[in-house]
């Protein structure tokens, strides 16, 4: 049986409760540290995601003696202390320059993490654009078959889209669609031997000019970073681990109503059982205007006689 640790104060219930499994989770906060040996061009590249990232982001300036995929413990630790979910991890060496570890936790643990080392750089403080508004939450868009065909591009969108997903919303304004996240690769070989293409990280702002239509013209300036990454060591998630990661409650689940399905447009479609029915015993309104005229009777009768008189003259 788990030990059950009963808060002291009210502060500390507050904390706690912050802390609970949630039915809809929230924005994830994301951890920035520096190893031992970082360089300019890394921790620049470090300082404009976590500008991305704000307000949900915690930066750290010390440098911490880490190696992430060697011992996890101590991201681990600072997971726990910032009731975190992902991590970035900046560090230089000679054999992976200016590289990136993006990380990913469940339940404080290490879920899964990459590694992308910068190849090409340019930071937001080289673009003449408007800053961002801190908590906008952004638009994203993945170009290239291999994010829905190859592994490796597969967990980057997954990482992606739950790193800048920011907090759920129920409305939208046009307006507060201020920039977009545009993440694209190349097609990735079937030779294992072959390297895998880098994945080009473009951020634009979006400009609502007039149209003569109802809806605005939509424009798009880039305003940085600009990465482009080569693609390094991966750590994938264990089954089991991402089973219970990706578990949903019982109360999240939709309940299934018979004879109702949904067709591939997206409409609700029901089925009927109806009893075969006898039609002879329908009783319809009668109406004066559908009643035949006494003359319209007798010529029909006299025509139906006409008729069997010809046919008995035929025989």
């Amino acid at each position: 049986m788990l030990r059950q640790v009963k808060p002291k104060n009210a502060r500390t219930k507050r904390v706690m409760d912050k802390r609970e499994p949630k039915l809809l989770e929230g924005a994830k906060i994301a951890l920035f540290l520096r190893g031992n040996a970082t360089s300019q061009l890394v921790v620049d590249a470090l300082h404009d995601l976590h500008a991305l990232k704000k307000p949900f982001a915690v930066n750290f300036q010390k440098k911490n003696s880490i190696l992430p995929f060697e011992d996890s413990s101590s991201l681990e630790f600072f997971s726990e202390k910032n009731d975190a979910g992902l991590a970035v991890f900046a560090s230089h060496n000679k054999k992976r320059p200016h590289n990136l570890a993006w990380i990913r936790f469940f339940d404080y643990h290490v879920l899964d993490m990459i590694e992308l080392g910068i190849v090409d750089y340019k930071p937001i403080s080289s673009f003449r654009t408007v800053p961002i508004v801190p908590g906008t939450k952004p638009m994203m868009l993945f170009q290239g078959p291999s994010f829905d065909s190859h592994p490796v591009f597969r967990h980057i969108k997954s990482l992606f889209l739950d790193f800048f997903r920011g907090e759920p919303i129920q409305k939208l304004d046009s307006a507060g669609l201020s920039y977009v996240i545009v993440v694209s690769a190349g097609e990735a070989s079937e030779d294992e031997t072959q390297p895998l293409p880098r994945v080009n990280f473009r951020v634009y702002s979006t400009k609502l000019l007039k149209s003569k239509t109802n809806l605005p013209r939509l424009e798009l300036e880039e305003m940085g970073p600009r990465l482009d990454f080569s693609i390094r060591r991966v750590q994938a998630a264990q089954a089991d681990v991402l089973q219970e990661a990706l578990r949903k409650p019982k109360t999240q689940e939709p309940k299934t109503k018979k004879n109702v399905d949904v067709d591939l447009v997206g409409n609700k479609v029901g089925r009927i059982h109806v009893d075969q029915q006898d039609l002879s015993n329908l009783q319809t309104r009668k109406m004066k205007g559908l009643k035949r005229s006494a003359a319209e009777a007798e010529d029909e009768d006299e025509s139906e006689e006409e008729d069997e008189d010809v046919v008995s003259d035929v025989e």
